[in-house]
This record gives C-alpha cells, structure tokens and sequence, in this order.
C-alpha cells in the first residue's frame, strides 16, 4: 500500500483513478490544480505523486520541476498525448514514469508498484558498510547504505537515478543496451521507450558527473546504450 498524491484536474478522470487505486489499497489524496498539489505535497508528504501534465495556472512540467525541487518524491506523470515533445519534457523536468490517456487502472497501479519498488533496500545480510563503499575518483557508492556521494558531499537521488546508478555500476565496463536497463531498473515488461532511460542518464549526469556534457562515468556507447566507466 502507498500514499498517493493525484493531480488531475478533470473530475471524471480524477475520480475514476481514485476509486480504482484505493480499490488497490492505496491512499490516495487528490487535487485537481499544480498550485494545490504542491500545498498538499507539504501537509501530506505522499510516497509518489500522480501528475496530469495538462493544468490549469501552473501547468504539470512547471509542477513536477517544482516538487522535484523539493525533494526526490517519485513522480508518474499523465499525459493525455503520445507527442515526443511532451513526454521528453517531462521526463526531463523530474518525472520517473509516465502512462498515456486513456488510462489503464491496472497498468497506472503497475508502474506505482514499480516505481517504489525501486526505493526498496538491497541491503545484504551482514554487511559491512565500509567494504560496500565504492569509489570512482571522487564519486562513492556505498551500496549497503545506500548513499552517494561526490568529493565528500552527498548527492541526492531519486529512487529511479539511485537504481539506475546502483545497476550501471555494479559491473564497470560492461555496456548495458536501453532494454536491458529498461527491464533492470523499470520493470516494463514491454518493448520498452528509450526515452526513460536517456531523460534518467541525463538527470543522473547533471548529479554526479564533474562536466556532465563529458561524462567520465555514464558514458554512452553510440548505437547500443551505456555503460559506467571505470575509476
């Protein structure tokens, strides 16, 4: 079960995937404006947000850059269309996930479960925290504690870009395609977009890499995917 907070600001769709997420055993919270979603992210504090990116006033891109701003929150967006521009913006703008109108209550409550799925511990039994540290130049993975950090400060991560770094560096070097980490760090069980995976590389770069445009650690591999290079 999740706390989710809803953002859609028509009534019929609103409460459509109300019923059906707390039929699911979520709570769920609803607002149908960006300005009232963000007045209930602060009281609420939900596990994961549910966000309609067209809004009225504060339309759904400025919303999500504003509650990512605020903190690492899972975000789905909503998306009444399947246009490019769009959905990449709105992957760049902070969300984890999207599902295109109509929508599929079943497969909208999927990516939920996926989504904090991926802010569940890979703690292993007896771990020693400080043998788990990774170190990349500057860049340390601790995988037991789950913490990055960059030249000694820590580096917030959304649970979606620590899964994406946890995975990419685990075996430094190898070259992952987009449907392999699609299917790693996702869940989608489909022929997967791509541009999840590279709205997500981008975000992680701008976090962890010293020049994010020459990235000495999510390098791209031209025609295939990406790989995490080594220290």
């Amino acid at each position: 079960m999740a706390s989710v907070l809803l953002i859609e600001d028509d009534a019929s769709v609103r409460e459509g995937l109300e019923l059906a997420l707390r039929r699911q055993a979520h709570t769920v919270h609803t607002a149908e404006s960006g300005e009232l979603g963000l007045e209930k992210l602060r009281v609420y504090q939900p596990d994961i947000v549910v966000l309609d990116l067209m809004l009225p006033g504060i339309d759904g891109f400025e919303t999500c850059r504003r509650i990512r701003a605020a903190g690492e929150v899972p975000i789905i967006m909503l998306t009444a269309r399947s246009d490019d521009f769009d959905i990449v913006a709105g992957l760049e703008a902070g969300a984890d996930d999207y599902v295109t109108k109509p929508i599929e209550p079943r497969v909208l409550d999927a990516r939920i479960r996926a989504v904090l799925r991926r802010a569940v511990s890979e703690k292993p039994a007896n771990a020693d925290d400080d043998a788990a540290a990774e170190r990349h130049g500057g860049l340390v993975i601790d995988r037991a504690g789950l913490v990055v950090t960059k030249n000694g400060e820590p580096v917030s991560l959304t649970p979606t870009e620590l899964k994406l770094l946890l995975e990419l560096s685990r075996t430094p070097g190898q070259v992952y395609s987009r449907q392999q980490i699609l299917s790693a760090v996702w869940d989608h069980d489909y022929l997967g977009d791509s541009r999840l995976v590279d709205a997500c590389v981008q975000r992680l770069r701008a976090k962890i890499e010293d020049v994010p445009a020459k990235p000495d650690h999510v390098q791209t591999v031209r025609g295939f995917g990406y790989r995490f290079g080594r220290s």
